[in-house]
């Protein structure tokens, strides 16, 4: 048995702190430092360029409600309406892992909100990124050359029409329901000597061995409210004049809710450098979709375009007689 002396002489692995950098306003060299603002304009350095390999911030909106579009076949589309508030970045991060990779991301905030319902510590974050005080902070993960500078206004072109998006939102609460509403349970039969148990989950256990319920076990109890990602919802159109954002489809949440939205995991970043690699550069995008804004779609590029843009539709018109 060891004595105390000898167990104070094993000391615990010490953790490596997690540095985390805001980089406002500020352009990174090739070499990695930083270049102020002012001589990057003297220095006129060219834009980033969206490739297969890149991971945009996503943006923060509201959930207006659902609605109807029609297409310019006359087909009926459902789309839920997401708006933009003012939605601004507050900050890029840049943080050293344990594993001595770095972490990037965008923090974005939305939703303006009285200064005399801020904390002051968010009053100061916000003064340090000169934006005014918001209702809602989020982070995006991004790749190195995705930072965004601060204060920038983001707007709905950030995403193109014809692309497709996740949506992430917290679910509507249910409240507590039994095993075939939660999970879509069959239930017993309605008659042949069932009683008082037409709606009953059944059996949730073994015999004696294991002689207990395993954790997991889908059963009655409380449903929603948690967090729901629903992905590869095509983007049918935006309109650059309310910040709005439709998307085919359902999205989770009451209206009014805050949602995040980012481009799709599955049909977005992973089919690209898929694409790519493969060597097949005409799929590489959705089609129909020449580009990206990179590293994000502005305010100010909003003010050059239509204010209503709207997916083309290739599908061949329901309406048209068959030969």
């Amino acid at each position: 048995m060891l004595g105390l002396r000898t167990v104070y002489r094993y000391k615990r692995p010490t953790l490596q702190p997690l540095r985390r950098i805001h980089t406002p306003n500020a352009v990174k060299a090739a070499s990695g430092e930083q270049i102020p603002p002012a001589l990057a304009a003297k220095l006129s350095l060219p834009a980033n360029k969206w490739t297969a390999n890149s991971i945009r911030t996503g943006l923060i909106a509201r959930k207006r409600g659902m609605t109807a579009l029609w297409n310019d076949q006359g087909v009926r589309i459902p789309v839920t309406v997401l708006q933009l508030e003012n939605c601004q970045v507050t900050a890029n991060i840049e943080t050293m892992r344990r594993d001595k990779t770095m972490y990037h991301a965008v923090q974005v905030a939305a939703s303006d909100r009285p200064v005399k319902t801020t904390t002051q510590q968010m009053l100061g974050h916000f003064r340090k990124a000169k934006v005014p005080p918001k209702r809602i902070v989020k982070e995006f993960p991004v790749t190195p050359d995705a930072h965004i500078p601060v204060g920038t206004t983001l707007s709905a072109i950030h995403f193109v029409p014809g692309q497709f998006v996740d949506v992430v939102a917290n679910s509507i609460g249910k409240g507590f329901q039994g095993g075939m509403k939660r999970w879509g349970f069959h239930g017993l039969a309605a008659s042949h000597g069932v009683s008082v148990s037409h709606r009953s989950s059944g059996s949730t256990g073994q015999h004696q061995d294991p002689g207990r319920v395993f954790p997991g076990k889908k059963m009655a109890g409380r449903m929603g409210g948690k967090r729901i990602t629903t992905q590869n919802l095509p983007v049918v159109g935006v309109d650059t004049t309310l910040n709005i954002i439709f998307v085919k489809g359902a999205v989770p949440g009451v209206d009014d809710a805050h949602v995040l939205v980012r481009d799709a995991k599955k049909k977005m970043n992973a089919s690209s450098s898929h694409n790519q690699a493969k060597g097949l550069y005409e799929k590489v995008l959705p089609k129909g979709v020449d580009d990206l804004p990179f590293p994000a779609g502005t305010a100010e590029l909003a003010a050059t375009l239509p204010p209503l843009i709207v997916a083309p539709s290739y599908r061949r018109s329901p309406f048209l007689p068959i030969e």
